[in-house]
């Protein structure tokens, strides 16, 4: 029941925020750490960590059946919140590793692409979601 209760897309959007978490805590973790930007207070590695840990916790809130108002709220505040990374790897790919081999224009363009990804959470997680069914 709980399958079929939950949308595809939110499904979809549980497992983008899983697999990016973990790629902040392994494979990716050198890169995510090196686009933090210096005004950021802690270290990159902390702040890298949280970002992770809190792209987990976000996934994991998602697919929790009548959460849907607070997994939405929390992961556009996620998404906003690494906005700024975003920006810094666009504004200087060359303090990052393998950024600088993509082309700067493109950098810039995938900037919106974040505002996509909040609207994909808000059709996600509607607000407006019956109670599940016990």
């Amino acid at each position: 029941m709980f399958r079929d209760a939950m949308s595809r897309s939110r499904r979809c959007l549980a497992g983008f925020f899983f697999s990016t978490g973990v790629a902040h805590l392994t494979v990716a973790a050198e890169f995510f750490e090196a686009m933090v930007p210096p005004w950021v207070p802690g270290t990159p590695a902390v702040i890298n960590k949280a970002a992770g840990l809190a792209e987990i916790g976000g996934a994991a809130l998602a697919l929790v059946p009548g959460a849907e108002r607070p997994a939405r709220r929390y992961l556009i505040a996620v998404l906003l919140a690494v906005y700024p990374a975003n920006i810094q790897m666009a504004a200087r790919p060359q303090d990052i590793r393998g950024a600088e081999r993509v082309p700067r224009w493109l950098l810039w363009a995938r900037l919106p692409l974040q505002f996509v990804a909040i609207a994909w959470v808000a059709q996600a997680l509607p607000t407006d979601v019956a109670e599940p069914v016990r």
